[in-house]
């Protein structure tokens, strides 16, 4: 089997466990069978649920939105523009100022803004950090549901290896014997009981198998999380004190302009480090969104490989069944022919004819 070598890496701590869970199994008990497992599989419903959560986790998009109005906030009070209107220094020694005093009203007003929406994202962060720390006792809980149903196969292989080398071979050899009506009955239960908790143990690798990539998938949003929680933070902490300090300073220079031009090369410097600092957020702010945006195509990769991993377990499946129902067509052609040579054996009481 592909996944024999995870199978193998069993620790010394689980064997009781896997002994306690072999014990529990009951050939002659169907019922045994077919609650095998049930229990561990059913949490792959929970599981599920909580991933469905988490791919679906509104306060996501809403940090996202709110930060994306912090960005438009921030870029709709572009110092830059000032220098950029004709005129600008005439028309503040002109009106003694008066437009240094509109700017600093307007940036008030930007400011009462960007703290409202400051105040929001760090809700969110802290919303986002509570998810983390949810989605890493998912995958914990996760982790422990793989390991659970690890534990039921190794439990049902033992018991399939003790079946194989013990039971089978003692119901053929009653089976073979004369005298027992019931033992080739007893031999067909046998084997049925067998083979029904093969197909339970295969069952149970493929749930394992949706455990698996549960893992990486919950790894994924939990990096997304955390991500978009670090941009936060990021903007909180540098991007929005860095542009009300560059603001600062293009309204100082502006001040000092009615003093002399000499500020003149100063304010095109900052105006230099404000067209800088705009294209490195861009820049910034589209690699931290593909990234943001990776975890969407990792998972529908894989997907696709689930998907071809289950047409190929349903191909081995199928074929599986058909040659079994071969199988069971020559036992039964087989068992006919005996009997016919039974009977002949047993009526053959007149010595036969002389041969011509």
């Amino acid at each position: 089997m592909s996944d024999q070598p995870l199978e193998q890496a069993v620790t010394a701590g689980r064997e009781a466990e896997i002994a306690r869970l072999a014990a529990a199994i009951d050939l002659k008990d169907p019922g045994t069978i077919l609650r095998f497992g049930a229990a561990a599989q059913s949490r792959a419903q929970a599981a599920a649920d909580a991933m469905l959560e988490g791919a679906q986790n509104r306060e996501t998009g809403e940090a996202g939105q709110t930060l994306s109005s912090m960005l438009s906030a921030l870029r709709g009070f572009d110092v830059t523009t000032l220098a950029e209107k004709p005129g600008f220094f005439q028309r503040i020694f002109t009106k003694a100022g008066a437009e240094t005093v509109a700017i600093v009203q307007r940036y008030e007003g930007v400011r009462s803004q960007v703290g409202v929406i400051g105040d929001r994202l760090d809700t969110h962060r802290t919303r986002l950090l509570e998810d983390v720390e949810r989605l890493e006792r998912l995958y914990t809980a996760t982790l422990d549901w793989f390991h659970a149903l690890a534990d039921h196969i190794a439990a049902g292989d033992q018991v399939l290896k003790r079946t194989d080398a013990e039971l089978i071979p003692v119901l053929e050899a009653a089976a073979a014997k004369e005298g027992d009506s019931l033992a080739p009955q007893a031999l067909r239960d046998g084997r049925a009981a067998r083979d029904e908790l093969e197909r339970r143990i295969h069952d149970l690798r493929l749930t394992r198998q949706v455990a698996m990539q549960t893992l990486p998938a919950i790894r994924l949003i939990q990096e997304n999380d955390k991500a978009l929680s670090s941009k936060i933070q990021s903007v909180l902490a540098n991007t929005v004190p860095l542009w009300s300090q560059q603001l600062a300073q293009a309204l100082a220079i502006h001040r000092m302009r009615e003093a002399g031009a000499a500020v003149k090369q100063a304010t095109d410097l900052t105006n230099k480090l404000l067209v800088a600092n705009a294209e490195t957020l861009r820049i910034g702010n589209a690699e931290a969104r593909k990234e943001l945006e990776r975890g969407s195509f990792d998972i529908e990769a894989i997907r696709q490989a689930n998907a071809a991993l289950v047409g190929t377990i349903e191909d081995s499946l199928r074929i599986a069944e058909d040659a079994k129902v071969q199988r069971r067509a020559a036992e039964a052609q087989l068992l006919a022919c005996e009997q016919d040579i039974r009977r002949a054996l047993t009526a053959a009481r007149v010595p036969p004819p002389a041969v011509r």
